[in-house]
């Protein structure tokens, strides 16, 4: 489970956050509706469906990946779909806000370059949208996606959940459930801390 979750994790971060930031700055051109396009089908297909669609076509028609087995490609592909358009759609909301402000427009004016302006300016004001992101996907995660787990065999804490529920495994269902409830609860407490220290405005009562 803790290999599924970082692949994904890592392939989401790389994924989204170009493509939120290219479609903030082509806002409402070709470019923009593309991915926001994208970002709609990704947040509307559900994961086992993904799963399938994958199995279907990366394993069955094009023989690349096989259907159950060590890989983790695949998994962590159908979870990044999901997420990654989840966290596109985020992104390109906190730089579209920040692109308007008037830091933003300052330094416009005296002429600093449009990539310094996103990459040490607007990036940084988006790390606390992903870090709030990556805490409620990391909980999730560490927590055993069951379907996917299940369709693709992989022996990780979701799978190990459902067979716990066919078995009526009583004590091992609730240990899970106490593992989410905790799981939730430190990946909550990690980014309240990373807060602190990304925006130093950040204080534990709120904003000073």
């Amino acid at each position: 489970t803790i290999e599924l979750m970082l692949v994904s994790i890592l392939l989401t971060i790389f994924i989204a956050t170009p493509l939120g930031i290219l479609s903030a700055v082509n806002q409402n051109r070709p470019l923009d509706y593309l991915i926001r396009g994208l970002t709609f089908a990704g947040n509307s297909l559900p994961n086992f469906f993904v799963g399938l669609l994958l199995i279907y076509f990366l394993a069955l028609k094009l023989n690349l990946l096989p259907i159950i087995g060590q890989s983790v490609v695949m998994p962590a592909l159908t979870l990044t779909i999901a997420m990654g358009a989840k966290y596109t759609r985020q992104i390109r909301a906190v730089v579209l806000e920040e692109l308007y402000k008037p830091y933003v427009t300052g330094a416009r004016s005296r002429g600093v370059p449009e990539v310094t302006i996103l990459i040490k300016s607007v990036l940084r004001s988006t790390l606390i949208v992903i870090i709030t992101l990556l805490a409620l996907s990391m909980g999730s995660l560490l927590g055993g996606t069951a379907i996917v787990e299940t369709i693709f065999m992989w022996d990780g804490v979701g799978k190990m959940a459902v067979d716990a529920i066919l078995m009526r495994d009583y004590p091992l269902i609730q240990a899970y459930v106490v593992w989410m409830a905790i799981i939730y609860v430190l990946m909550n407490l990690a980014a309240d801390l990373l807060y602190h220290w990304l925006d130093p405005r950040v204080r534990y009562g709120g904003m000073s």
